[in-house]
């Protein structure tokens, strides 16, 4: 039986951050150009399955879900909202939002499950401690990196903390 690819999509600094200091996101490029969007609504489009980190879950669904009807990101943010996502995490048991689950088992085996399910694609967009883990485990088989021109954010992926919260 073919699995499913898990693939991760990120935005990262042209010196390896994902994140400010506080976890800001205020770096990343705004002006994507035709190429890149192209690129981030295939990952989108061949993906039904989001998969998150327990501390970018909250920015995450909240930033999507408050997308309004006159937003020229509404018709991507709809596609945020409707696919389904699995937080992973060990302290919680329940988080608000639309078509939203946590799993607190054990990593390895959790998505392995989830690659062994029918469907399309599994997409991953962080954070940085949880892909971390998944990099440490090797479940990732697609590495999308979109690099920003900007410097001096939260290092990106390490070796340390392999253990997500």
């Amino acid at each position: 039986m073919a699995t499913r690819k898990l693939k991760l999509q990120v935005q990262m600094t042209v010196d390896g951050f994902v994140a400010g200091p506080e976890g800001q996101l205020d770096w990343m490029t705004r002006n994507l150009d035709e190429g890149l969007l192209a690129r981030i609504t295939q990952l989108t489009d061949t993906s039904d399955t989001i998969l998150l980190g327990r501390k970018m879950t909250e920015g995450f669904i909240k930033y999507w879900e408050g997308v309004q009807p006159e937003s020229a990101e509404y018709s991507f943010a709809r596609k945020m909202v409707d696919t389904p996502k699995v937080v992973f995490s060990k302290t919680l048991t329940r988080v608000e939002g639309k078509n939203v689950r946590v799993e607190g088992g054990d990593l390895l085996q959790a998505v392995t499950r989830l690659k062994e399910q029918r469907g399309k694609d599994i997409v991953v967009y962080g954070g940085a401690t949880f892909v971390s883990a998944l990099i440490e485990h090797d479940l990732i088989d697609e590495l999308n990196i979109f690099v920003n021109p900007r410097s001096g954010a939260e290092c990106g992926f390490s070796r340390t903390g392999s253990r997500y919260a």
